[in-house]
């Protein structure tokens, strides 16, 4: 697992504990929907912090005789159920919290004490998202952003992101909500402001689990990977031709590959799988992540 991945993960739980008990100690004091909805994001989002690097613990396990191709895809089930946490538990007190102050409207007091939170918050989740940001970049290259979270193979920087991003959507909402409470006088607008952070988080939410979906159920590589490995194949004169390429990642660093290829049967026999052990070695050389590789030629050769 990438260093990056886990500093990533490290600033955004040292950001999140840092925030979740001022937030929820001014929710208290001035009783407002929207700072208890986004007390609530920020513990969930520990919480959440906490997982990921249980899973990328978990992750780094060897293999052995029930798991020959190792742990990696632990990753992407603590991705997963980091998302389903986001969205039934941020989201579903945030909609609650919200509806609940629709119904019974709270007096809002001090309220200058939710600014200097909520400011105190945008400062913390700023610095957690320009660090995850960072990594996220170095991990994009050259692709667009959209792309790069489509095609991502490391779901922990991906979900950091996310959530960061999503709270300092949040905060701004909820700022919104507590100033407009605070000049009109009208507690609807903090009460809105909670069922927002709840779209927030459950837009978020869905998102981040969609994408580790695939991962989850066996995602190939990206098409670059694909595309390098039948180069290296066609190279060699011995091949007729490359049949076809399955890839997956069993772990963001860790890619599974099947090559088949048609080797001419007029290539005497230990040519032919001199040929096939090179190509081993050198897919696994131009991609330290291919750590297993089976080829097999296609052709009804007696050599075979």
């Amino acid at each position: 697992m990438p260093a990056g991945s886990k500093k990533s993960v490290y600033a955004a739980l040292g950001a999140n504990l840092a925030i979740t008990v001022t937030k929820f100690l001014a929710a208290g004091f001035t009783g407002s929907s929207a700072m208890w909805s986004e007390g609530v994001h920020s513990l969930v989002d520990s919480g959440n912090q906490a997982l990921l690097l249980y899973g990328m613990r978990r992750a780094k396990r060897p293999p052995d005789a029930r798991f020959p191709f190792g742990y990696g895809k632990e990753v992407y089930f603590w991705t997963f159920v980091v998302a389903l946490l986001v969205f039934a538990t941020g989201a579903g007190v945030s909609f609650y919290e919200g509806w609940r102050h629709l119904r019974e409207p709270a007096k809002l007091a001090n309220p200058f004490i939710n600014y200097v939170v909520l400011a105190v918050a945008m400062a913390f989740e700023g610095g957690s998202w320009y660090v995850a940001y960072r990594q996220f970049g170095r991990m994009r290259g050259q692709r667009g952003v959209f792309e790069a979270v489509r095609r991502g193979k490391d779901p922990t920087v991906i979900a950091v992101l996310f959530e960061d991003s999503a709270a300092l959507a949040g905060l701004a909402v909820a700022a919104a909500g507590v100033a407009l409470y605070h000049y009109t006088g009208n507690p609807m607008f903090d009460a809105a402001a909670s069922i927002v952070i709840g779209l927030i988080l459950a837009c978020t939410a869905c998102w981040l689990a969609f994408e580790t979906k695939g991962l989850l159920i066996g995602e190939s590589a990206n098409r670059e990977v694909v595309a390098e490995i039948q180069r290296l194949a066609s190279r060699y004169p011995e091949v007729e031709r490359v049949n076809e390429v399955l890839t997956m990642h069993v772990g963001p660093d860790y890619i599974l590959a099947a090559v088949s290829l048609n080797i001419a049967c007029d290539v005497p026999r230990g040519r032919a799988h001199a040929v096939m052990d090179d190509l081993d070695h050198t897919i696994k050389r131009t991609d330290p992540r291919l750590k297993r590789v089976f080829i097999e030629s296609m052709n009804d050769c007696g050599w075979r």
